[in-house]
């Protein structure tokens, strides 16, 4: 009797507000668009004497009369303790609509919440349901707070077509044509990891591949045709020790892991394989930056790394990235110590992103145990004018500085001392980017400056076929060897689409000693000749000490000057 009893002061308290309502509404009705003087407070509203109800106020409160009578039907077949129909409506989730995703949260935060919804007619049969916890709402993808694309390094691309649940597919194309100043007679550009034959239309790259992506299980695959798959393993000495041709085994891949995505924090990423490196700021792919050539502090360090990386967002903003490596850009070990290394990356807005990439620990010149080396490379890239109604509708620049030295094996990082000569690194590279008509052209300007003694950075000239495991007495990287060179370069794109840039650069590049190709070219007269590298005889001596007298010598200048065309291509 105690739950019809409150169930019949419900029905009244429902009466009262339900007659509350409607004098609220006539009063609202007869308003006509005037101001009003403020409402009285609703204490002072007598619900003891309503006035006359219309039909339809009638209606509503048979329809009360018919849900009390259901209510307490179901009541009657329930267990002798129910709960009052107060406790039932607290012990339940809110019944909710679909909400709009809050700015940088995924759109399944939306639909997470929606699923704990009550539909009205599901109520009745809610009741007595044990309580149940809402589901959290999902993380935001980490950096999808704002458009990136403007960023040196990334791809500019927004869409991708064919893009399903389970694959989402990538093609990249990168030919080019490089006009040489010197002409030098064998074609040959040396000095540079992105720019490799003069005079000649050639396919620096071509790509098939994409990223795999099914309940949390991640891998990607990116193939290289073209003289990347050459030119990478060529600067790659670790094949040397050891055997099965690790530059073979590899050289039609420039991406190749595995992984699997951890539903923690933002987001936690483990994979293993062959992945790109950050050192240097510029991306592999010449698509993806503001120039084709980059400066020496991007161009002569890493393109790629061998190991196991770990990717931990802690927010949206910021992204930890410890790396296992077997070297410094090897597909193996040069030693008996693997590499290690990390990558911090913060965007707290949209027009700011600070990158740091630290290496250390790795032995990585060939067989010479013992000789440790470090690095780091730190960027910032601001974007400090956008406004697309206007011509000039976007500007931005990065800053790039790094450091490292080598010590141990004969050489020091402290400088000259007993324990060797001095083995360091320093440089820098700054670019200042323009876009133009809604991002359909864009301008570069940059360039920068290293200092390399020991030289152990420094990309050898392909002197005679020589390749970073041979070596080469022509352009020789022993500890103490001087090495300082500066650039800069004007850069025009016309990108009529997202998925194509028409790229023309100019490149000045300089030295402090012979370097770069001259007119003569840097391959010997009847070709590669004898061991890679090696020194080739004149015509007429068997045998050859270095002299001039008896000795071919490449044609090396200090200053290299050339214009290139692209067309650069990705899906």
């Amino acid at each position: 009797m105690d739950i019809f009893r409150r169930n019949k002061l419900i029905s009244a308290v429902l009466v009262g507000a339900v007659c509350a309502s409607v004098v609220g509404a006539r009063a609202f009705a007869d308003d006509d668009g005037k101001e009003q003087p403020p409402a009285k407070p609703a204490t002072m509203t007598k619900i003891e004497a309503p006035a006359p109800l219309t039909e339809r106020e009638r209606q509503l409160l048979d329809r009360v009369e018919q849900l009390e009578k259901r209510m307490a039907e179901l009541e009657g077949k329930s267990q002798p303790v129910a709960p009052s129909s107060t406790e039932a409506a607290t012990s339940q989730p809110l019944a909710v609509a679909p909400a709009a995703a809050q700015p940088g949260v995924a759109g399944t935060a939306a639909s997470g919440e929606a699923a704990n919804a009550i539909s009205p007619g599901a109520a009745s049969t809610k009741l007595g349901a044990q309580e149940k916890r809402p589901m959290k709402p999902a993380q935001a993808e980490p950096f999808a707070f704002a458009d990136f694309t403007w960023l040196n390094g990334n791809p500019r691309t927004k869409e991708v077509p064919l893009d399903t649940k389970f694959f989402t597919p990538e093609i990249r194309a990168d030919v080019d044509y490089v006009y040489d100043f010197a002409h030098p007679k064998d074609d040959t550009i040396g000095g540079s990891s992105e720019i490799f034959r003069s005079n000649e239309v050639h396919v620096t790259q071509l790509g098939v591949g994409g990223d795999f992506h099914y309940d949390n299980v991640r891998a990607r695959l990116m193939t290289q045709f073209g003289l990347y798959s050459e030119t990478t393993p060529r600067n790659d000495a670790s094949p040397a020790r050891g055997q099965w041709n690790l530059d073979n085994a590899y050289r039609y891949l420039s991406e190749a892991y595995g992984g699997y995505h951890f539903n923690a924090l933002h987001g936690v990423n483990v994979d293993a394989g062959i992945f790109m490196s950050y050192v240097g700021l510029f991306s592999y792919y010449q698509f993806d930056n503001w120039a084709y050539q980059p400066s020496y502090v991007s161009s002569n360090t890493p393109w790629f790394f061998n190991g196991v990386r770990v990717q931990i967002f802690p927010t949206e903003h910021l992204k930890i990235e410890p790396w296992f490596v077997n070297g410094w850009q090897s597909y193996g070990r040069f030693n008996n110590r693997p590499g290690f290394g990390m990558q911090i990356l913060w965007r707290p807005n949209g027009w700011l992103s600070l990158l740091g990439n630290q290496y250390l620990l790795g032995e990585d010149a060939l067989n010479t145990p013992g000789r440790v080396r470090y690095h780091t490379d730190d960027s910032i890239q601001i974007k400090y004018y956008d406004n697309p109604e206007k011509f000039l509708d976007k500007a931005a620049f990065s800053l790039t500085g790094d450091m490292g030295c080598e010590h141990g094996g004969g050489v020091s990082c402290a400088g000259n001392s007993a324990k060797g000569p001095k083995q360091s690194f320093l440089g820098y590279m700054l670019y200042n980017r323009l876009w133009f008509a809604n991002d359909k052209y864009g301008l570069t300007i940059g360039g920068g400056q290293i200092n390399n003694p020991g030289r152990y950075l420094v990309l050898l000239p392909p002197i005679n076929g020589a390749t970073a495991a041979s070596g080469t007495p022509y352009f020789t990287e022993n500890p103490g060897d001087p090495y300082k060179a500066w650039d800069v370069s004007g850069t025009f794109d016309w990108m009529p689409s997202q998925y194509i840039t028409f790229r023309w650069e100019y490149n000045h590049r300089a030295a402090n000693v012979p370097y770069f190709s001259g007119s003569g070219g840097v391959t010997p007269p009847g070709g590669n000749t004898g061991t890679a590298g090696g020194l080739v005889c004149l015509s007429g001596f068997a045998t050859c000490d270095g002299s001039p007298s008896n000795t071919w010598f490449p044609d090396l200048r200090k200053t290299e000057n050339r214009a290139t065309m692209a067309i650069l291509v990705k899906f």
